[in-house]
């Protein structure tokens, strides 16, 4: 044995958690053995004070797209007869109309709404008593003398959806500040007592302020300062407003708001002021609480100018001041500061928050700060954990009152009575918030958590019929959405649909060319009996079988259809191409050395590649493509394996970027919010700093670079994972042209050197036949290298083993981890580095699966805490590729202790 220095923070750290938490220990299952410790967590189903009261399935619930392809929706609303409208930034007014299923274009507003910016059309609501009335409210931008106003207007609109331009009311106007590009609020909702509520935005430049409060004092600045809006008892910018709309088109002011008429240096309409942008709000119609989402600042992390920023989920029972600019989140203050001499002054006092701003013209003493219901940041929250972590983006929306005398299949359970909706426009998630009867906050509680499939929610109401309707956003700001719709979510509390499914594999062929059309079709209810029906092209009736047979005896694309259909007459179809005519070529990789891994010191993988096809009589070279790329890095179960097609540009920072929030403000070629990608690549190009630079700035956001907006800040990411996302940015530059490799020959193997030896090789064959009778078909096959010098944690596959630091623990007898399609060829013995916390056992090696046959073991002992042991074990090398199972076991059930893995050496036969 040889003993080598270890990772020892990370190795002790790791034996402190097993020992504490027990999660590491082979025998923490064992009956009469104390159970392993997990974090306290309180369900909802404990929250719930009627047992009877379970959660719905989310199968339970039905998607149903009403209207595709809108270009930046905003609000909606939906009439007592069941129509819904809704708007565009852009000054499109829809109507659909649930009897006929059709939207209309009912009017485009000419309203200023400038490219990327928060202008336009805002908002739009209808009044208590539509039904009676018919009067319909907007909240647009418009022109006002040399300025600009976000207006407030009334109209009238006819059962069949004509809108009446004689009958507009200019009820209110917000002045702006028209230079400011950001915060505009514009949601409206309604109280028991016919009260129109109204948000505003603080209409303040957020970028220079570096993420925390704007309250620049400087002059010159003055639209860089939300004193002078939010936190200005005299403006009525970044409010929630509060008035009675007359029928005459006027507006008296409600008993209650937060300033009385005619007080010095105040608006009377306002009802909630301190907001940043409340951008989406709702009124509970039974309580008149007013509800709304509020999206807060930038900074990533805490400052010297106080917290880092969040966004709020805000309740106001009476009116109030909610903080902003002074405030975040649960009343956090931030630092007085002085922009001009970067002094860092005392807190702001919640008690008495003081606006001593030259451009306020308001009260200086501000009524107390309220907190928010829920607050989170970038970063998971320590309160609220299960709202995740990343980009934020709230977006308010109703409280559900379950009506039992309502007559309606669609309507939500009484399981969500009295819940607030809520959802976030970056997070793509709808949660309820849950609160006891004095509407308190008990509990969060996601909707549709496995299939709600939300595309960045921006809207969200209840119809009269009980179901939920979401206006959806769509992938990337400022653009015009392929998956921007109008969706109405139904509860069905009966009988579902059954879900076809096609499950046949055999789809290309030669005439004759006999199917069997397997099925995997099934039905949420368990007791529905099914019937089939199998159609060709949608026309000819082929089947009714469940599993039919079907010989195809002319070449063509065939669209075969399965209807499924239960017996309350529920359906749903699946349909799968068959083609016949053509059969696939076949492609083999050939290699001199190892299929499955790259060795330190050599530099070259000889390689050829078999190429056959039935119908081609000879093969065409230039219809092959060859390739070989490197990648610096692979996600941890990644699965790179052969017989797959692997795109050449795969990449572990590209992967990082798909889950994250980056494509709702950036595309690769299109500027969106923020820069093209591949703009971004040119700026940065011969920048040797650039990773180390972008990479910070992906984490603690940023602006100036590209204009006024900041990106936001990314804490969640590591350095080193920031850094892999500007890497692949930076590949993005690169266009020079990608040539085929000859179908034999030998590759460079050179880029792991500079990466230590880590990385995978993915040499890629292609063969694109000449189309037989009908059409060309491809066969991708590709052959992947990684290091000889295996870290578990990169396996295929994992049984009861976990993870800290890169290094690998097993949790029990028979635990294992799995590595898929290796090859053995040359490889004489493993070498372990292990560390041994007061046991002994085995690692097995079974070949094909985890009993299958041994062909490796290796006997562990105790190891000292402070270093790792290497050590070395033979292993018999079978023909051809398998599936590793490397298989723990201690050698005494009674023994207690746990072993870590760092890594695996393949070596070659000496």
């Amino acid at each position: 044995m040889r003993k080598v220095k270890y990772f020892k923070a990370a190795i002790t750290a790791c034996a402190a958690a097993s020992v504490s938490a027990g999660l590491f220990a082979f025998d923490t299952i064992h009956p009469g053995k104390p159970a392993v410790k997990k974090p306290a967590k309180t369900t909802i189903a404990r929250i719930i004070d009627d047992p009877a009261l379970k959660k719905p399935e989310d199968n339970r619930f039905v998607k149903t797209i009403l209207y595709n392809d809108l270009n930046e929706p905003m609000e909606l609303a939906v009439a007592p007869d069941g129509r819904v409208f809704f708007i565009e930034r852009s000054g499109n007014f829809f109507a659909y109309t649930p009897s006929t299923k059709q939207t209309e274009l009912v009017h485009r507003f000419d309203v200023k709404a400038v490219d990327k910016i928060l202008q336009g059309m805002l908002g739009m609501t209808i009044d208590p008593d539509f039904a009676i009335n018919n009067y319909i409210y907007f909240y647009y931008s418009t022109s006002k003398g040399d300025g600009l106003v976000n207006r407030l207007s009334r109209f009238t609109i006819s059962k069949t959806n004509v809108l009446n331009f004689a009958s507009e009311k200019d009820l209110l106007d917000v002045p702006l500040d028209a230079e400011v590009s950001a915060h505009s609020g514009g949601g409206m909702d309604w109280d028991k007592n016919k009260n129109l509520y109204l948000s505003t935005g603080d209409n303040t430049v957020p970028f220079e302020s570096e993420g925390y409060a704007p309250i620049d004092q400087r002059e010159g600045r003055y639209t860089f300062d939300a004193e002078r809006s939010a936190g200005n008892t005299n403006d009525l910018r970044g409010k929630v407003l509060r008035i009675h709309p007359e029928p005459n088109g006027t507006y008296t002011i409600p008993a209650g708001n937060l300033f009385p008429k005619g007080m010095d240096k105040t608006r009377p309409e306002i009802y909630v002021m301190g907001c940043r942008n409340p951008y989406r709000i709702s009124v509970d119609k039974e309580t008149s609480t007013l509800y709304w989402g509020e999206v807060g600042p930038d900074a990533g992390t805490n400052g010297k100018q106080g917290p880092r920023g969040y966004d709020e989920i805000n309740q106001a029972k009476k009116a109030g001041n909610f903080g902003w600019p002074f405030f975040v989140g649960d009343s956090k203050p931030y630092n007085k500061f002085d922009f001009t001499t970067k002094v860092i002054g005392e807190l702001y006092d919640v008690n008495a928050p003081e606006n001593t701003s030259p451009n306020n013209t308001g009260l200086k003493i501000l009524p107390p700060a309220t907190k928010a219901l829920v607050w989170f940041p970038y970063d998971t929250s320590p309160e609220f954990p299960e709202l995740g972590k990343g980009g934020r983006c709230i977006i308010g929306g109703p409280v559900y009152h379950y009506n039992a005398a309502l007559k309606s299949k669609t309507k939500f359970p009484a399981y969500y009575d009295k819940v607030l909706f809520v959802g976030d426009y970056m997070r793509s998630w709808i949660f309820g918030v849950r609160m006891d009867d004095n509407l308190n906050y008990k509990a969060l509680d996601q909707l549709m958590e496995t299939n709600g499939d939300f595309r960045r929610p921006i809207d969200i109401k209840f119809g009269p019929e009980g179901s939920m309707y979401v206006l959806e956003y769509g992938s990337a700001y400022g653009l015009d959405n392929p998956d921007a719709r109008l969706v109405r979510v139904d509860y069905n509390g009966g009988n579902r649909a059954p879900v076809a499914k096609i499950a046949t594999q055999d789809t290309i062929g030669l005439v004759p060319y006999k199917v069997a059309l397997n099925q995997k079709s099934y039905d949420y209810d368990a007791d529905d009996k099914l019937s089939y029906r199998w159609t060709l092209n949608g026309k000819t009736l082929i089947s009714t079988a469940e599993h039919p047979v079907y010989t195809f005896r002319k070449n063509g694309v065939y669209k075969v259809t399965l209807k499924v259909t239960d017996k309350a007459g529920k359906s749903s179809t699946d349909t799968k191409l068959i083609k016949v005519g053509n059969t696939l070529p076949q492609v083999a990789i050939n290699t001199s050395g190892n299929g499955s891994f790259f060795f330190p010191g050599e530099e070259t993988l000889g390689y050829s590649i078999a190429i056959k096809d039935r119908e081609d009589k000879t093969i065409d070279p230039k219809r092959a493509n060859v390739r070989l790329k490197y990648i610096a890095r692979v996600e941890n179960g990644q699965n790179l394996v052969g017989h797959q097609q692997i795109t050449p540009t795969y990449n572990y920072g590209k992967s990082l970027m798909a889950k994250s929030d980056c494509k709702a403000c950036h595309a690769v070629n299109t500027k969106v919010l923020g820069p093209a990608f591949v703009e971004v690549a040119k700026r940065y190009k011969d920048d040797k700093e650039a990773v180390d630079k972008l990479s910070t700035k992906i984490i603690k956001g940023g602006n100036g670079v590209w204009g006024e907006h900041a990106m936001s800040a990314h804490p969640q990411f590591s350095k080193d994972d920031a850094s892999e996302i500007v890497k692949y940015i930076l590949t993005l530059n690169d266009t020079k042209p990608v040539t085929s490799l000859p179908t034999q020959g030998n590759v460079s193997l050179k880029e792991h050197v500079a990466n230590n030896n880590e990385g995978r090789y993915i040499l890629t064959a292609s063969y694109t036949d000449k189309g037989g009778a009908i059409t060309p078909l491809t066969t991708t096959e590709s052959l992947v290298l990684r290091p000889a010098k295996v870290k578990p944690e990169s396996a295929d596959k994992f049984d009861n083993i976990d993870h800290y630091n890169h290094v690998i623990f097993a949790s029990n007898n028979n635990s294992y981890f799995m590595l898929k399609d290796i090859d053995l060829k040359g490889i004489g013995q493993l070498t372990y580095s292990y560390y041994s916390k007061g046991l002994k056992g085995t690692i097995e090696v079974h070949a094909d699966t985890a009993d299958g046959p041994v062909i490796s073991t290796l006997n562990f002992t105790p190891t000292d805490q402070k270093t790792a042991t290497e050590q070395s074990t033979s292993i018999t090398a079978p023909q051809g590729k398998h599936d590793l199972y490397f298989v723990f076991a201690k050698s005494s059930r009674q023994a207690k202790g746990n072993i870590a893995v760092d890594w695996v050496n393949f070596e070659k036969t000496k």
